[in-house]
């Protein structure tokens, strides 16, 4: 996927962020689950508690009623309360006066309205908690309701005033009845309350906070793992091109960083020391080889036969010849001077002219300049080798320095049959020539498109080979600008 980082440090903070918030996700889910089933109990027990109290208030009235009374003739010949002077008493004449005080209601009909919804949970719950009180029940009721729409609340202007002076999340009741077995319904009302929603504010502050700590602890953890490793990576990157490194590695880190680090260094010294050995080696082999050949030139001064002579010395020079490019084939990579800034459009017109010098049919094309960091004498043997190939086997060679899209080409043109697209990978192996004999008089010993190539690639950049679609071949050397 696009989106997901490519670095370690990437994707293990984005692992560990996205794991955070999910588990915060569920954690909240869970939270107001528990919240809301919290609240459900909560308005069953209050509703259950006021109607409850509310039936054994009335049970203790009509008793005190009753014991009130006596067996007497003259008690039964008091006037009862209520009808003193004339008139009734207000709880004679308004039954459950004294619930409505407290916002509880006998009525005869049941309190749901057209268009309202009942609320099977807590209807079930407050049910059995009226069973459990001994309360037999014909039908439970329970709904939510705005609290400014309710019957009872609007018949009292007050209490209606002191309602709408709150906000709208505190306007909501629970209307919880129970009808008994003589039709009577008892209504009680029980303010919801804020409901659970309120608590994700809390959770997301929660989240924030633990996120923050976690992702920065997390990140200075992963960089202190990260950081050596970058740098490891670094160095891996330049030993392939510059393996004459003296200094080791800093090991840093975690241990097992740590001891990457110390693999890393032991592996360093191993190969430098192996390529160190190697360069003894060639050295000495060249001496040794170069000695006899040198022999050879100067005995081959006394064969009388001229055309002989001269066969033996070209002989002997494409000797020295292959011997050269396999000794610089075996030392690239291993830099015997610094690197220097160059102007490769300068370098390019000094290999032409030596070309031109001999009469070679090479013509270099006005460029721009461009400087880039090498060594000069490997990259003048990279541009001989391709130009003495397109004079070999195209004719003539077209050379040209350019810049496409921040790259230093140097390209060689030639007018010749090209290279089988099949072959074209083939042709820069060691030893493998376009012309299958190995008559030095139509081609070398097959090693100069091997080593330009590996000329390029020391100096960071590669060597492309392509058929041109008029005819021809055309070798480009690719170089980075700040190589």
């Amino acid at each position: 996927m696009r989106l997901l980082p490519k670095s370690l440090l990437g994707q293990v903070m984005a692992t560990v962020i996205f794991g955070l918030f999910v588990g915060q996700g569920v954690a909240a889910v869970l939270l107001f689950q528990g919240a809301q089933q919290r609240q459900q109990v909560n308005l069953v027990n209050s509703a259950a508690f006021r109607l409850v109290d509310a039936r054994e208030r009335a049970e203790r009235r009509e008793q005190g009623r009753l014991a009130s009374r006596g067996d007497d003739g003259e008690n039964l010949d008091r006037p009862r309360r209520g009808e003193r002077d004339g008139k009734k008493d207000r709880r004679g004449e308004r039954p459950g006066y004294s619930e409505f005080r407290v916002g509880l209601e006998t009525s005869d009909r049941s309190p749901l309205l057209p268009g309202e919804t009942r609320l099977p949970e807590i209807e079930d719950g407050l049910e059995r908690v009226l069973a459990s009180q001994g309360i037999v029940t014909e039908e439970v009721v329970a709904l939510r309701r705005d609290a400014t729409k309710d019957p009872f609340i609007t018949e009292r202007p007050r209490l209606l005033a002191r309602i709408e002076r709150r906000g709208e999340d505190d306007r909501w009741l629970i209307v919880a009845a129970y009808r008994e077995d003589n039709g009577a319904w008892r209504v009680a009302r029980v303010a919801e309350g804020r409901r659970p929603r309120q608590l994700f504010g809390p959770i997301l502050i929660q989240t924030l906070v633990i996120f923050a700590v976690l992702v920065t602890l997390l990140y200075f953890v992963m960089r202190r793992i990260t950081r050596p490793i970058a740098r490891l990576t670094e160095r891996v990157t330049s030993f392939s091109q510059r393996p004459d490194h003296t200094e080791k590695l800093e090991e840093s880190g975690p241990q097992d960083v740590r001891e990457l680090i110390a693999a890393h260094n032991l592996m360093e010294a191993r190969i430098s020391a192996m390529l160190d050995e190697k360069d003894v080696m060639l050295g000495a082999i060249g001496h040794d080889l170069k000695t006899p050949l040198a022999a050879l030139r100067v005995r081959i001064e006394s064969v009388p036969d001229d055309q002989q002579r001269q066969r033996m010395a070209e002989s002997i020079e494409g000797i020295t010849r292959t011997l050269d490019d396999i000794l610089t084939l075996a030392r690239v990579g291993r830099a015997g001077s610094q690197r220097e800034k160059l102007d490769l459009s300068a370098l390019a017109s000094s290999v032409v002219e030596e070309f031109e010098d001999l009469g070679e049919p090479v013509t270099l094309v006005e460029a721009p300049r461009l400087v880039v960091s090498g060594h000069t004498t490997w990259l003048e043997r990279a541009m001989r080798n391709l130009i003495s190939n397109a004079v070999r086997y195209g004719g003539a060679a077209n050379v040209d320095v350019l810049r496409e899209d921040g790259v230093a080409v140097i390209r060689v043109d030639d007018n010749g049959p090209g290279i089988p697209a099949e072959r074209i990978s083939e042709m820069m192996e060691p030893f493998t020539r376009g012309e299958a004999s190995r008559n030095r008089a139509t081609g070398g010993a097959g090693l100069g498109l091997t080593l330009a190539r590996a000329i390029a690639e020391q100096h960071g950049g590669k060597l492309v080979l392509a058929n041109r679609a008029g005819g021809g071949l055309r070798a480009e050397i690719r170089l980075p600008e700040n190589a």
